[in-house]
């Protein structure tokens, strides 16, 4: 079976990506600690790269998981600590896109 990708964009209101971040990484050692994950993690905007990168912006990071499966995936949603995760950035949050993805 693939391992499955996942790539989520989430984007704050204004101002508050770090105090979201904070309460993301405080989340991270329970998701590692998931049956089936492979890796999880935040990312922002790298300095210095130049003109052709395309930026996310202050209030803007990336989340990159990396799966053993669909099923691990689906149960990862589901996990009381991503619920408590959910419930405390819902009102900090602007927007958010997931992206599953396969290689080919």
């Amino acid at each position: 079976m693939p391992i499955v990708n996942v790539v989520a964009k989430i984007t704050t209101k204004p101002g508050m990506r770090e105090e979201v971040l904070k309460i993301f990484e405080q989340n991270i050692p329970n998701v590692l600690a998931e049956d089936g994950c492979i890796e999880y993690g935040s990312t922002i905007d790298m300095e210095g790269v130049g003109n052709f990168q395309t930026t996310l912006g202050p209030d803007t990071f990336v989340v990159i998981e990396k799966w053993e499966s669909l099923e691990h995936l689906m149960a990862h949603t589901v996990t009381p600590h991503m619920k408590t995760y959910a419930s405390k950035v819902q009102n900090m949050l602007d927007s958010r896109a997931i992206h599953v993805l396969k290689s080919t």
